[in-house]
């Protein structure tokens, strides 16, 4: 069996071959390959890699390669991780937006449309060659942000796709480790969009335990989980993702960043450090300042959802898939975040309660955006754009869409060639 990883000298790799060795017993890999465009950043993190499978008496083979071609043919699997443009883009991302009294992140707002047009046209010219040099019926996970956009537009295509984010399945372990509960007895009632999720209860053993987290207010265990403010939680009735802030408390975000608060600024010092440790011939394992890089329980992830696809052990997953009836008020066409057990012939979604209005008007106003910002990337059609950013719930108003598309267009035209005509 192989698998290929397309963005594989992300510094997020160490984790996933860990994670990939851990599960040796489980899913017999005979090769992983690790394919990244940047040849040097591959060899220092291919050379880790290597490292921590000798380390851990993985039996397999670990090729690096710059040649995608090279990587996906004859796989079984191919997950996708790739930055457009590196965290230079995602800088831009991050703070271009903020000239326009925007909040600027990588995957939500306009930032998230930003990257949404950069990275879409990418992951689809590598799924088409996935179709024609993987096994047939070879899966694509895709890891890529926006995750929900980027799963859509494969499905759209005809691609055998699912995707994964790490939020819920680090709620999962942060709230089970809380209490004191092995992480197999607890379930989360997680449902919504990519990044746009509400976790309405959590289940020990089947039954609820939410209501009595949230009655234990500020000196329970809620606090230390999120950073949302209790009585929000109260409120909802629910936990919201961490990314939900950046619509529930808008301003606050917006201010935090005029600050100089950018994510990106962290991150990217932190992968400078990280690669310096990767060098280091004698490290043979997962230096602990990867989880100040983000991406909590990656590896888990990741090499469990694999394992359920390539061996059918149909295990509970948190996954990116077609709606299809799960998420009631949502077309079957849009791709939801739900709980799943996954098999060989894919995901099968936990039924789920109707979503309150609240949370379905706001589910569906970033569906519609991202049906949008598919079509403007892959097109390349301005009026699209312009559509897809009043659509989007944190821009809307039209005389801020227009200056804006223009600076987003031009900060990123080396990446968007089918906005070659720039603006009007």
């Amino acid at each position: 069996m192989k698998i290929a990883v397309i963005g594989g000298g992300s510094t997020y790799t160490p984790e996933l071959i860990e994670g990939f060795a851990r599960r040796d017993a489980a899913m017999r890999v005979d090769e992983l390959v690790l394919q990244d465009i940047a040849a040097d950043r591959l060899a220092v993190v291919g050379g880790l890699a290597r490292r921590i499978m000798e380390r851990q008496g993985w039996p397999g083979r670990l090729t690096t390669t710059s040649t995608l071609d090279a990587a996906i043919d004859g796989a079984a699997a191919v997950l996708v991780q790739l930055r457009v443009g590196g965290q230079r883009t995602r800088l831009v991302d991050e703070t271009l937006p903020g000239q326009f009294g925007q909040l600027g992140q990588e995957t939500t707002g306009p930032g998230g449309f930003a990257k949404g047009l950069r990275t879409v046209p990418v992951v689809l010219d590598i799924a088409e060659r996935v179709r024609r040099r993987a096994l047939p019926g070879a899966w694509i996970i895709d890891f890529t942000n926006p995750v929900g956009m980027v799963t859509r537009a494969l499905l759209d295509e005809g691609h055998r796709a699912i995707g994964l984010c790490n939020v819920a399945i680090e709620f999962h372990r942060r709230v089970a480790a809380a209490l004191g509960i092995p992480t197999g007895r607890i379930r989360l009632d997680h449902v919504g969009l990519n990044h746009l999720t509400w976790v309405r209860r959590v289940l020990h053993d089947g039954v609820d335990v939410l209501p009595a987290l949230i009655a234990a207010g500020p000196a329970g265990v809620l606090p230390q989980l999120t950073e949302h403010p209790i009585e929000l939680i109260r409120t909802l009735g629910a936990v919201p993702s961490s990314y939900l802030n950046y619509y529930y408390r808008t301003d606050l975000a917006v201010q935090a960043q005029r600050g100089g608060e950018h994510r990106a600024v962290e991150v990217i010092e932190v992968e400078r450090q990280l690669l310096d440790m990767y060098a280091d011939p004698a490290l043979d394992h997962k230096p602990a300042l990867l989880e100040e890089r983000g991406g909590a329980y990656y590896s888990e992830a990741a090499a469990a959802l694999a394992t359920s696809l390539l061996t059918g052990d149909g295990a509970h997953h948190y996954v990116n898939v077609r709606n299809n009836g799960t998420v009631a008020g949502l077309s079957d066409e849009a791709v939801v975040e739900v709980p799943a057990y996954v098999d060989q012939d894919g995901a099968h979604p936990v039924r789920v309660a109707p979503p309150a209005p609240d949370m379905l008007a706001l589910m569906q106003a970033v569906t519609a955006y991202e049906v949008l910002t598919i079509e403007a990337a892959t097109t390349g059609d301005r009026d699209t754009a312009l559509r897809a950013l009043l659509a989007n719930p944190l821009v809307r108003q039209w005389d801020v869409a227009v200056p804006l598309l223009d600076a987003l267009l031009d900060a990123n035209s080396a990446h968007l060639p089918r906005f070659a005509g720039g603006r009007r």
